[in-house]
């Protein structure tokens, strides 16, 4: 495969920081492009210093909410990555944090609806996307579902041949069911809105990394759900959901995604056992 170009949306965060990681480590030429710029090292790595690779990433600032702001870098990139979604709403946080009450934050943060942005849909080419909560908080409508859409909408009138959009495997107990309905439907409105785009939709469960201690702990009971939820033919997934799937290394998820962008072949959804196929697949490559 030639040298490729992609622009990862979110590529200063935990996977997308590794996403261009990856990419760098084939040639590529890759943009990043987020509210921040260049990541802060200490909150994706264990280091606080830029890793040598990160040289080889253009570091650009843009608003997800605001194509004005991005649509340059989409000019002749082969394939565009949107990993800027959001596990927690500001009312959920708010609670964890002590900010707000837990019966006010909690009811708002399960509520069974919240808006997102004007209908993407109807949205004219580079027009920004207006967050239509009162007080225009960042929903998982607006940042899982309406941001994608106009991502994929904006990089498909740049003639970009592949779209990746980290989805999830599944919802938790402990998230509100909007945080996984939002994804699916960013997914199904992306695969039939915009046909001419090889969509590549990654549904990873829990990522980790050494990187980031906490996550360890959380990887191994994930682990073990999920060997008894497979011991016992999946019947825990309809009430665990993502508990009970498999955790992955936050490198190999990047590794299949990049490996999947490389291959025209692969489209649609890609779940758990594909994403280490894919990974495994990159790793052989790497060792020719």
């Amino acid at each position: 495969m030639g040298k490729k170009k992609i622009v990862v949306c979110g590529g200063n965060g935990f996977l997308g920081s590794r996403i261009c990681k990856s990419a760098v480590a084939r040639g590529w030429d890759v943009t990043s492009i987020s509210r921040s710029g260049e990541p802060t090292w200490s909150s994706v790595t264990s280091s606080p210093e830029p890793p040598p690779w990160s040289k080889s990433v253009s570091w650009q600032k843009a608003d997800i909410l605001k194509p004005v702001t991005y649509k340059p870098v989409l000019k002749d990139a082969d394939a565009v990555v949107h990993s800027m979604g959001i596990l927690l709403e500001a009312d959920y946080k708010g609670v964890l944090t002590g900010k707000e009450s837990i019966w006010g934050g909690l009811s708002r943060a399960f509520s069974a609806t919240k808006k997102g942005s004007q209908n993407p849909l109807e949205r004219k080419e580079g027009e920004e996307l207006r967050p239509q909560e009162k007080d225009g908080q960042l929903t998982y409508e607006l940042m899982n579902r309406d941001s994608a859409i106009t991502l994929a909408q904006e990089a498909s009138a740049s003639s970009v041949t592949a779209f990746v959009f980290i989805s999830a495997a599944a919802g938790a107990p402990m998230l509100p069911q909007r945080y996984i309905t939002t994804k699916r439907e960013a997914e199904s409105t992306i695969a039939s809105s915009l046909p001419k785009l090889r969509n590549i939709f990654i549904r990873p469960g829990f990522l980790y990394d050494s990187s980031r201690k906490f996550t360890l702990p959380i990887a191994f009971f994930g682990g073990a759900g999920n060997m008894v939820n497979s011991a016992i033919g999946g019947r825990l997934t309809w009430l665990a959901g993502a508990a009970v799937e498999k955790p992955l290394k936050a490198d190999l998820v990047a590794e299949a995604v990049v490996e999947a962008i490389d291959d025209d072949s692969i489209k649609g959804v890609v779940n758990t056992s594909e994403i280490e196929s894919l990974a495994n697949k990159a790793w052989r490559r790497g060792m020719l």
